[in-house]
C-alpha cells in the first residue's frame, strides 16, 4: 500500500452515518439537557476585575467612552463583557467538538454586506475573537444576546425565550441539512439578502427592508463617505476630525505618523494575494485617523485610512487592532504569530464571502492589525425597534447563518448527531440563555453601582 492511500489526510474517511452515530453516542458524556444549567462557580471571579482586564493595553482616555456605551443597558454591557462570559462558558458541559468559533457571537454581530461578485449576503460580521473553540459557546452566546436585546425592546419574558429557543432550532434544523450536502456544496451556500426579504410576510417590514437594500446598493463612497469624512477643500484631501471619536494621532507629527502608517501598509500589502496588490496599488495613500468603532473594541487601536484613485474615486478602508482572542485563555493560544492573521483566517473560513481588502499587518510598537474595507453596502439589523414577531424572524436567520459557519470548518455530520431531531437541546440552551440573561443584569447592575460610587470613570456621548 503506497504511502498516499495509508495517510490520514487522504485514506478511509468514515461515512456520513458513521459520523453522525459518532456523535449521536456523545450524548452519554454531554447530555443534552445538562446545556440548560448555569449556576456561577464559587470561585468566579468578580465581573469588574474581568473588565479591567480586558482593558488592559488599551488606550487609556477612550476607556471612559467604553464604559459609557456599556452603560446604556444590560444588553450594551453584555457586548462588550466578551471575555467574561469566555470564562463562564469554559465551566459549561460541552462535546469537545470544535469549529472556527466567532467568539463574540450576538445578534449585533451580524449583517449584510456586498461580496466582491456585488451580491448582498447576510452573514456574520464581527470576527475579532474568532479561534477554534467548542460549537456550543458561540450558540450559548449568540441565544442569551436574544433574550437580553427582547428584553432590551420591552418584549415580554415569554417572547424573549422564545426568540432564544428559535435561534437555535433553526441552528438545529439547518445543522440536519449541511450533515446532508457535500463539502463544496456546504462551502457554496450563502444567505442571499434578495431572497431573505421576499420571504418577509410583514409587509411593513419587507417594504423597509427593500429600502435599505436599494440605498445601500446606490451608495457610493464619493458621494455618501467622502463628504461626511474627508475635508477636500486643500491640496491634499485629508479625513476630518471629530473629537474624541474621530482623531489624527496627538504625541506625534503628522510626518512621521504617515511615515509610520505607510510602512504598515506596506506589510498589509504583502499579506494580500498578487492580482489584490494589482488592485491596491492603482490607490495612493492619503491619510489616516483613529476611530472609536462599537462597544467591545473602543479602547483599542481602530483607524480609518483614506486612499485615492483619482479625484472622484476613494477608497476608505478599516484598520482594527487584533489582539489575543477572549477564548484563548479557554480554547488555547492561536497558531498564528500575528493576530490580525488570525482574524483575517477567520472571516474566510466562518463567511460565505469576504471582503476582497482583507489583510494583516503589524505597527512599529508591536501591535497587530487586521484591514479591510470601511463600508460596502453594509446594512446593520435595526433591532432595536424589532417586533417580538421580528425578533423570531431574525432569530432564525442569525441561526442559520451560524450553522452554516460552523460546518464549513466542523464536522456537520457529528454535530446534528449529537442535536438529534428532539427539541432537547433547544430547549435547553433556552433555558440557559434566560438564566445566563439574568446573571449579565446583575453583572450590569455591579458596574452601575461603581458608577455611582465614584470607583470607575465614564464619558456618555451625546445623543
Amino acid at each position: 500500500m503506497s504511502e498516499l492511500e495509508t495517510s490520514p489526510r487522504f485514506g478511509f474517511h468514515p461515512t456520513r452515518a458513521e459520523l453522525y452515530a459518532e456523535g449521536k453516542a456523545l450524548r452519554d458524556k454531554c447530555p443534552r439537557t445538562s446545556h440548560a444549567k448555569w449556576k456561577p462557580a464559587i470561585d468566579r471571579p468578580d465581573p469588574l476585575i474581568i473588565l479591567e482586564r480586558a482593558n488592559e493595553g488599551r488606550i487609556a482616555e477612550l476607556i471612559p467612552i467604553r464604559y459609557g456605551r456599556m452603560l446604556q443597558s444590560p444588553f450594551t454591557f453584555y457586548r462588550g463583557s466578551a471575555l467574561a462570559m469566555a470564562a463562564d462558558l469554559a465551566t459549561t458541559p460541552a462535546t469537545g467538538l470544535q469549529v472556527q468559533a466567532c467568539g463574540d457571537c450576538h445578534l449585533t454581530n451580524f449583517g449584510a454586506y456586498a461580496t466582491p461578485e456585488r451580491r448582498v449576503v447576510f452573514d456574520i460580521n464581527d470576527l475579532d475573537e474568532t479561534l477554534r473553540a467548542p460549537w456550543e459557546w458561540d450558540v450559548k452566546r449568540l441565544a442569551t444576546s436574544f433574550v437580553l436585546a427582547s428584553r432590551n425592546n420591552h418584549h415580554g419574558e415569554a417572547d424573549a425565550r422564545d426568540a432564544a429557543q428559535a435561534c437555535v432550532t433553526s441552528y438545529r434544523e439547518h445543522m440536519a441539512e449541511y450533515s446532508e450536502m457535500t463539502a463544496l456544496e456546504v462551502w457554496y451556500n450563502s444567505l442571499d439578502m434578495e431572497e431573505i426579504v421576499a420571504t418577509i410576510k410583514d409587509d411593513v417590514t419587507r417594504r423597509r427592508a427593500e429600502k435599505r437594500l436599494t440605498k445601500a446598493r446606490e451608495r457610493s463612497a464619493f458621494e455618501h463617505d467622502f463628504p461626511q469624512l474627508v475635508h477636500a477643500a486643500a491640496l491634499s484631501p485629508t479625513i476630518k476630525d471629530d473629537p474624541p471619536l474621530i482623531y489624527h494621532a496627538r504625541n506625534v507629527s503628522q510626518e512621521k505618523m504617515m511615515e509610520n502608517v505607510r510602512r504598515g501598509f506596506e506589510q498589509y500589502r504583502e499579506s494580500l494575494p498578487e492580482h489584490r496588490r494589482l488592485l491596491i496599488d492603482r490607490y495612493k495613500l492619503m491619510d489616516m485617523a483613529m476611530k472609536v468603532v462599537g462597544v467591545g473594541s473602543v479602547g483599542t487601536r481602530c483607524g480609518v485610512l483614506l486612499l485615492m484613485a483619482a479625484e472622484e474615486d476613494p477608497l476608505f478602508l478599516q484598520v482594527k487592532e487584533a489582539r489575543p482572542s477572549v477564548l484563548e485563555a479557554f480554547a488555547g493560544r492561536s497558531p498564528y504569530a500575528n493576530n490580525g492573521q488570525r482574524v483575517v483566517t477567520g472571516y474566510q473560513a466562518m463567511q460565505s464571502a469576504s471582503d476582497m481588502f482583507l489583510g494583516w499587518t503589524q505597527g512599529i510598537a508591536g501591535h497587530d492589525f487586521y484591514i479591510r474595507q470601511l463600508r460596502d453596502m453594509k446594512i446593520k439589523m435595526l433591532v432595536e425597534i424589532y417586533t417580538p414577531a421580528n425578533m423570531l424572524g431574525y432569530a432564525r436567520m442569525c441561526g442559520w447563518t451560524l450553522a452554516r459557519a460552523h460546518a464549513r470548518s466542523g464536522e456537520p455530520c457529528k454535530i446534528s448527531g449529537y442535536l438529534g431531531k428532539s427539541d432537547k437541546f433547544d430547549e435547553a440552551v433556552a433555558d440557559f440563555a434566560v438564566a445566563y440573561a439574568d446573571q449579565s443584569e446583575q453583572d450590569y447592575a455591579a458596574l452601575m453601582n461603581a458608577v455611582r460610587e465614584g470607583k470607575i470613570d465614564v464619558f456618555v456621548e451625546e445623543a
